[in-house]
């Protein structure tokens, strides 16, 4: 595997892999991988000839009070799990390579980027937009590959794929991959290392409360009881707060009451010992 860090390398890198017939499958990640990673690595070489991963822990998705200092990095481990993998490319740039001097563009989802994590995180949303549509416009890659833990996230992405008119990746090669957990069920994600052993046993809570609503919500259709127990349950279980608990369209992810007949997400952010934990699970109408 190639490890570069700067664009112009980048490029030429690219262009031999792409002049060989290789289709290119992108897996942007902010590093600190896990299982979750991996999974979206296999899934783009079972899709694509050549991988190209990024690791960039990008600081204008971060807001002031957030964990950009603090953000786990490890490069030459993470290097090493993707060469394990058989990943071709690691795109590892320096934010004055990602952010030159004089920097002054910023890409703006509304209306999907609007509600949930963005509400409590105004500004996020634009720097995911901004640094993916750099990476795309990088890398060129035929498709990219997202886990569906982050679901606002990749709402996002396939939005402005889809409004910029992007043809590598169009909008239909944008992958969402199913949320990888952890055998108590809770979602994989790099903060869960944050967690106490308390708050550890603790958040595993969530994924069982989100199940729980969900039946309900299945057997009645109305949200609103469903959601209310399970805001009770994660409290109860020693979660601090409940930025969100929301049954949301799957997408324009617009809250709703009731099932309606159309895909829809269960979305819960919650905290538990300073950690921020998101998760989201399909609905059945």
């Amino acid at each position: 595997m190639q490890t570069v860090h700067t664009l112009d390398v980048l490029r030429t890198s690219v262009t031999k892999l792409r002049s060989s017939g290789a289709r290119i499958g992108l897996v942007p990640t902010m590093g600190a991988l896990h299982e979750g990673h991996l999974t979206l690595v296999r899934k783009a070489l079972e899709n694509c000839d050549a991988v190209v991963a990024s690791i960039f822990v990008n600081p204008t998705q971060f807001g002031p009070n957030e964990d950009l200092d603090a953000y786990p990095r490890q490069l030459a481990e993470d290097a090493a799990m993707l060469e394990a993998e058989g990943c071709a490319l690691l795109w590892a740039p320096e934010a004055r390579e990602m952010y030159p001097d004089g920097f002054v563009t910023n890409v703006s989802v509304s209306e999907v980027s609007e509600g949930l994590c963005g509400a409590s995180r105004p500004g996020h949303f634009d720097g995911v937009a901004t640094v993916v549509n750099k990476l795309f416009n990088q890398v060129l890659p035929d498709m990219a590959f997202f886990g569906e833990k982050d679901f606002q996230q990749l709402a996002v992405i396939r939005a402005m794929a889809r409004d910029l008119d992007l043809t590598l990746p169009h909008a239909h090669s944008i992958i969402g991959v199913p949320t990888v957990r952890e055998a108590d069920g809770l979602a994989m994600s790099s903060r869960n290392r944050y967690l106490s052993a308390a708050d550890r046993a603790a958040a595993a809570t969530l994924p069982k409360a989100m199940k729980q609503a969900i039946a309900e919500i299945e057997a009645c259709s109305d949200a609103v009881p469903a959601l209310a127990s399970l805001e009770k349950a994660l409290l109860e279980a020693g979660f601090e707060s409940v930025d969100y608990a929301v049954l949301a369209d799957a997408t324009s992810l617009r809250a709703i009451d009731r099932l309606t007949g159309s895909s829809a997400r269960l979305l819960v952010a919650a905290r538990i010992g300073g950690t921020r934990l998101i998760d989201n699970m399909a609905v059945s109408a």
